[in-house]
């Protein structure tokens, strides 16, 4: 009797639905394809319980033809190729003709479609695989598939179904996934009424991006864009300081299908470099459109896995893109609370007030009766038509001296007034004071008459007033201009500076240390390890000013304040005060130096009188035999001393002081931990790292104000001045307005 038999068609696809089907999300998934595979414009995802209870995808696109409804849940029948040779240039997103069957196989399905805007469409039931309606119907052009109860007849899968929220969340992440690949697609994601997720299907990918990880992510959010004869690339990618705990962030989308790719990841890291901090991931969305042809999408059962034709080519355009973005953003973290807006309304800034006022009061602003009152009048409305300019010479002064620190929205300065004004101006004249009035007459006419003559300050207390207002608005334009002379001469001396060579500063530098007594201190450190002494310390460039107008054209001219706790440099420039970490400015300094000495490591070698003794076990001293030559290239010679010990006969001279012994071991067990595929240059890469965190200052060591400069210059002059080779923040930056806002100087 014959044992082998063929399966019958329900049972082949419920087995098949074990690949196809492996929880709510597969269905959703297949599902909104089919829809975006039709040219829907707008796609309706309503679920229930985190879709096991039920699912119901609507769109609007071509529909399905009356006669292939029962077709369309057939096994591998599709409408997406017809021949062997399509599969090399599959673009859609669906092809196998297996995801219709195979959820109607574990579920309770209806599919209503119609191909026309008249109304009339077909609508199909299948429970379990098994036809229970095919009959006419109404309902616009598009497709409604609704899948109720799924794996109501396969208990052993519902039984190993997560939770509601978890399922909830794969469904929640393939729906964002799918909405970054297609901004031009209205999609809206509702679970048990309400509304997790909706697209305006602008084609904006950064409103996308909003919509599903926020608006201040959006904002962090930087536009990249690269191509090759092979690849296109766009996309965006997070400023480094907005960064995730895993790599979740990271959406790579290949001609309109998300994907999951190590390398694509890899190389999206390896153009970040050293921004990121140790364990951190950006958030970025990276679209890819390339030829089918160079695609293989048929390796993976749900197509969340392709493979490249030319993947070393995308991953190195993928990774210049990247950096080539990077470089170009100056990276200065500050309290984003604080920031800057932009605002339609007018900024309230408190205007200058001028005390400079003296108490007495002149006869003439003093006088009693009618005409003292008339004249008094004046003083208390400084718009008043009748008071000419020509006869308020100390408000012009004044004028001038509140347009110098004024608010622009005040149209007009208020005069100022003696404080026992009011008084004197009001008061009745008493019997012994008629002499007095008669006195200060005599003394109006005669201020009078100096007015009619062209003299407008006759008044002694008046002329002095102006004299003083003249002499203020002259002192404060003096002043101006000798701060623009200053500054502009700093700047021209600072570029003459800058300009010279490297080996000026250099001895400069060590002609310093060579004076001071703590030669062992923090000076020397910086001093043997930080200077930029020859073209390989600057990266490559022949000056120092080469190297800044390169890399940090953008990079602040910091000036020393002083030291936080003997841990953070207190720096000001133009734009506000900085606070940078001394340790990791100094560490990036090193890095740069010492990843450009490990370049040329056997020029520095030197042997040693006294080896370095290294016991290891004895697997990995078998395997460090074959490993010896790419410590070689580091500049670091070994050679066995027994069956478990090794000799350390040369390293290179410039490795940290008292830190030999210590960075050749950690040497020694990069090698034997990628021992299977070791990079060169990674491994340089990470030498360097090595060596710049022992040889640079660490915290609570105190800095004169020489050295602080000193180690700002230098990393002005770094290519990468804004982290340290961990990806940890060097400098945080506050601007004025954030000052001014923190002590309520500015009120907006």
């Amino acid at each position: 009797m014959a044992r082998i038999k063929l399966l019958d068609e329900q049972l082949a696809n419920q087995i098949a639905a074990g690949e196809v089907v492996e929880r709510p999300s597969s269905v959703v998934k297949e599902l909104v394809e089919n829809a975006i595979d039709a040219g829907s414009t707008t796609i309706d995802v309503t679920i229930e319980e985190g879709g096991l209870t039920f699912i119901r995808v609507v769109d609007n696109g071509d529909g399905i033809e009356q006669e292939d409804m029962l077709t369309a849940f057939e096994r591998h029948a599709t409408s997406k190729i017809a021949a062997s040779s399509d599969l090399f240039r599959i673009a859609s997103l669906g092809f196998r003709g297996e995801a219709l069957p195979s959820i109607a196989a574990v579920s309770r399905v209806e599919c209503i479609s119609s191909v026309e805007q008249s109304g009339l469409a077909q609508r199909i039931v299948i429970e379990g695989g098994k036809l229970l309606a095919n009959e006419p119907c109404n309902a616009p052009k598009g497709t409604s598939i609704t899948v109720r109860d799924l794996f109501f007849n396969t208990p052993a899968r519902l039984k190993y179904m997560k939770t509601v929220q978890t399922e909830l969340g794969h469904i929640s992440d393939y729906m964002n996934r799918i909405a970054l690949a297609h901004p031009g697609i209205a999609i809206t994601l509702k679970h048990n009424g309400n509304v997790l997720l909706r697209t305006l299907g602008s084609g904006d990918r950064l409103q996308v991006i909003a919509a599903i990880y926020g608006t201040s992510a959006a904002k962090m959010m930087l536009p990249i864009d690269g191509s090759d004869p092979d690849y296109e690339l766009i996309g965006y990618i997070s400023k480094p300081e907005l960064t995730r705990a895993n790599r979740n962030g990271i959406t790579i989308i290949v001609n309109g299908r998300y994907i999951k790719s190590i390398s694509c990841n890899n190389a999206l890291l390896e153009g970040y470099h050293t921004l990121l901090p140790i364990h951190r991931f950006p958030l970025a969305v990276l679209e890819i459109q390339m030829h089918p042809a160079l695609l293989d999408v048929n390796v993976h059962p749900s197509k969340l896995e392709v493979r490249f034709s030319k993947e070393q080519e995308l991953k190195a355009l993928i990774q210049s893109a990247v950096r080539d973005k990077l470089g170009n953003v100056r990276y200065t973290p500050g309290l984003d609370a604080l920031k800057k807006r932009e605002r339609s309304g007018p900024e309230l800034v408190q205007g200058a007030i001028s005390f400079h006022v003296a108490d007495g009061a002149s006869a003439y602003s003093s006088g009693a009766g009618r005409e003292g009152s008339k004249q008094g009048a004046g003083l208390f409305s400084a718009g008043s038509s009748s008071a000419s300019s020509s006869a308020r010479p100390f408000a012009q002064a004044g004028d001038a001296s509140w347009r110098a620190g004024s608010s622009p929205y005040q149209e007009k300065p208020q005069e100022s007034i003696p404080k026992d004004a009011a008084e004197r101006l009001y008061a009745k004249a008493k019997s012994g004071e008629q002499g007095d009035l008669q006195a200060e007459a005599a003394a109006n006419e005669k201020y009078l008459t100096s007015l009619t003559n062209g003299n407008s300050f006759a008044d002694p207390e008046q002329h002095a007033r102006g004299q003083y207002a003249s002499e203020l608005t002259n002192a404060q334009a003096q002043y101006a201009s000798e701060l623009t002379n200053a500054q502009a001469q700093y700047a021209s001396e600072l570029t003459n500076a800058q300009a010279q060579h490297a080996s000026e500063l250099t001895n400069a530098q060590e002609q310093y240390a060579t004076e001071l007594d703590n030669q062992d201190g923090v000076t020397a450190r910086i001093t043997q390890y930080g200077k930029l002494d020859s073209e390989e310390a600057s990266g490559g460039f022949n000056s120092i000013e080469a190297a800044a107008d390169s890399a940090t054209a953008a990079f602040p001219e910091l000036h020393w304040i002083g030291q936080h706790h003997g841990t953070y440099i207190i720096a000001q420039a133009e734009d506000g005060l900085y606070l940078i970490d001394q340790h990791a400015a100094h560490e990036r300094i090193n890095y740069e130096y010492y990843l450009v000495k490990f370049g040329q490591p056997q020029q520095a070698s030197q042997e040693l009188l006294v080896p370095i003794t290294m016991e290891l076990t004895p697997g990995d001293a078998a395997s460090l035999k074959d490993l010896l030559p790419f410590l070689e290239q580091a500049g670091v010679y070994m050679e066995p001393f027994g069956q478990q010990t090794y000799l350390v006969r040369a390293y290179p001279q410039w490795l940290p002081q008292g830190e030999e012994a210590g960075i050749v071991e950690e040497m020694v067990e990069y090698v034997l931990q990628h021992r299977k595929r070791i990079d060169l240059s990674k491994f340089r890469e990470e030498a360097a790292i090595m060596c710049s965190c022992k040889a640079s200052i660490k915290a609570n060591d105190r800095m004169t104000r020489e050295e602080g400069e000193g180690l700002l210059k230098r990393l002005a002059a770094c290519k990468q001045p804004y982290t340290c080779p961990h990806g940890r923040p060097i400098i945080v930056h506050l601007s004025t307005y954030q000052l001014e806002k923190m002590f309520k100087r500015v009120m907006s």
